[in-house]
């Protein structure tokens, strides 16, 4: 599957090549058309980022003070019931370099992007972007998540959703092959998506 053309700019002291190569690699397969990828140090914030849909542009910002490994807070958890509140456990991703929290990010927003590609609705989509970013980093970088008592959460507790399937309608084809059908649904989007922080 060939790689995607991304316009890089990256003004950290994070090494291009290696940033680069580790975002093509992991968008390789989806056609998501060129993207434009930017990565600079935040203001404050330990990270966040940035997606525009309509020229395909990610944002992403790092936080030099960061330490590592780095427990970057997710929405990777099952929502939780109690009485008629639920509510949301922050489970932790441990990241061992800046390289992985940008990567985390790059995903997250990619995801945004295949989401819309997809023509699936683009609303709440929080959760589901986590995953597919958490999923990868785990499977190619060991990373591992946590609780919020710090103990290691196993794969079932987090990974419950098919991501990859949900957006397959996203994915790059090979010549000759088909498309799948199915039926869209509805497309509600504004211009621009942003990741959240949720701090421990």
């Amino acid at each position: 599957m060939g790689l995607p053309q991304i316009e890089f700019d990256n003004s950290t002291e994070l090494s291009d090549m290696r940033l680069l190569g580790m975002c093509r690699d992991a968008a390789a397969g989806w056609a998501t058309g060129r993207i434009t990828l930017r990565v600079r140090y935040s203001r404050s914030a330990d990270f966040s980022g940035t997606c525009f849909y309509t020229d395909r542009r990610i944002l992403v910002n790092l936080g030099r003070h960061l330490a590592y490994p780095y427990l970057m807070g997710t929405l990777l958890a099952r929502a939780k019931t109690i009485g008629r509140h639920w509510y949301k456990p922050v489970y932790s991703l441990e990241l061992k370099n800046g390289y992985e929290v940008v990567l985390f990010v790059f995903l997250h927003e990619l995801y945004h992007l295949l989401v819309r590609k997809a023509r699936r609705n683009t609303r709440q989509k929080e959760s589901m972007c986590d995953r597919f970013a958490a999923r990868y980093l785990v499977d190619r970088f060991g990373a591992t998540v946590h609780d919020e008592q710090g103990r290691p959460v196993t794969r079932d507790d987090w990974d419950f959703q098919n991501v990859e399937g949900f957006v397959e309608a996203a994915r790059r084809r090979r010549p000759g092959r088909p498309s799948p059908r199915r039926q869209a649904e509805p497309l509600v989007s504004s211009g621009a998506e942003q990741l959240l922080l949720f701090p421990l």
